[in-house]
């Protein structure tokens, strides 16, 4: 027993005379220096972040009280890449109606006139007729504007989603290719949520409005799914009437910047997302914002026409399956543009 103390005590002795030898010393300090250096160096920085976050938040601009704003204001390169417009091609974009010639094309305009009044009382809009003077409870304002645009932008990318999925599932399921149908259907509803994102950096909705977008989607959104199952060859003529409105809400709003009725605008920084997508310059203007947007508006409305011409099960999309044969052919650009779409005999097979 007394040698297994002593030789117990001397394993003790030589653990106390190792841990504070120099050379453990030194080591030890070290760590500990390194480590508050560590937590000294990261901890300004944290307390950086904290208070660039909190002078971000104050800095913010915000509409209501209700909303909190967007701390992540991150950009990422699209999935579909926004081709080129020249100016001159979106200068002369026009308004313009294809004239209802079937069954299926009158049910399709009496749909939408019907859905432009649902939206018109909704955003509080009339438009004069011609030489009929402005009502001054109608008078459009850029709050107006932008809320009308924010409610329009919010339904119109609802179908070429509905319309994509649909055509994913019946690929799918009947096992066989879609021919390209639905790559040009999701890059329009892409493109529609990019208007949408943009006109937000412009508009904050509050909970009312937010609520009537709510009841208006969910209402839409099944009535176009179940539509499109029973007759898309409709469902792309009404999409087709309803970005003619588009075209002609947004030339109207294009009068008025050009009128000076919007002098708000006039030197209105055009938010940074939309100066990406679009490849616009630094010195934009809300006008050639418009102009952008109305041009995109015009295109879905001569691809849903063109869609609404041809044969839904067997034909391809002419605007992403292109055949040279020497004639001019639908494109994705505005180069061979028809405002009220390609006629099935003017594709080449």
């Amino acid at each position: 027993m007394r040698l297994f103390f002593s030789a117990q005590s001397a394993r003790c002795t030589g653990w106390r005379q190792l841990s504070t030898s120099p050379s453990r010393k030194s080591a030890s300090t070290t760590a500990t220096h390194l480590a508050d250096t560590t937590i000294t160096q990261q901890t300004p920085t944290i307390e950086q972040n904290k208070g660039e976050e909190s002078h971000n938040l104050k800095n913010t601009p915000q509409s209501s009280s209700l909303l909190v704003p967007d701390k992540n204001d991150y950009f990422t390169d699209g999935t579909w890449p926004h081709p080129i417009y020249t100016p001159e091609q979106i200068s002369e974009i026009r308004s313009a109606h294809r004239e209802a010639r079937t069954l299926s094309d009158k049910v399709a305009l009496a749909a939408i006139k019907t859905l432009r009044f649902s939206f018109d009382f909704a955003t509080g809009y009339r438009h004069p007729k011609p030489n009929e003077p402005a009502q001054s409870a109608f008078v459009m304002t850029p709050s107006k504007w932008l809320t009308r645009f924010v409610f329009l932008e919010s339904i119109a990318g609802v179908p070429g989603m509905v319309g994509g999925m649909i055509r994913h599932l019946h690929s799918l399921r009947l096992l066989r290719r879609d021919r390209a149908w639905i790559e040009t259907l999701l890059e329009e509803a892409y493109n529609e949520r990019m208007h949408l994102l943009t006109f937000l950096k412009l508009s904050k909705p509050g909970w009312f409005m937010r609520f009537m977008l709510l009841g208006a989607q969910g209402v839409f959104l099944n009535l176009f799914f179940a539509a499109y199952l029973i007759s898309p060859k409709t469902c792309h003529r009404f999409v087709g009437y309803l970005e003619e409105e588009a075209v002609t809400t947004y030339t109207r709003c294009i009068n008025d910047i050009r009128a000076g009725k919007l002098p708000e605008w006039q030197n209105l920084q055009v938010p940074d997302i939309a100066k990406q997508y679009w490849k616009m310059g630094d010195n934009a203007t809300m006008e050639d914002l418009i102009l952008y947007i109305r041009a995109d508006e015009a295109k879905h409305c001569e691809v849903n026409h063109t869609f609404g011409n041809l044969n839904q099960k067997e034909d391809r999309n002419p605007f992403a399956l292109k055949i040279d044969n020497g004639k001019p052919q639908p494109s994705k650009d505005l180069s061979t543009y028809k405002p009220v779409g390609w006629e099935r005999d003017e594709i080449s097979a």
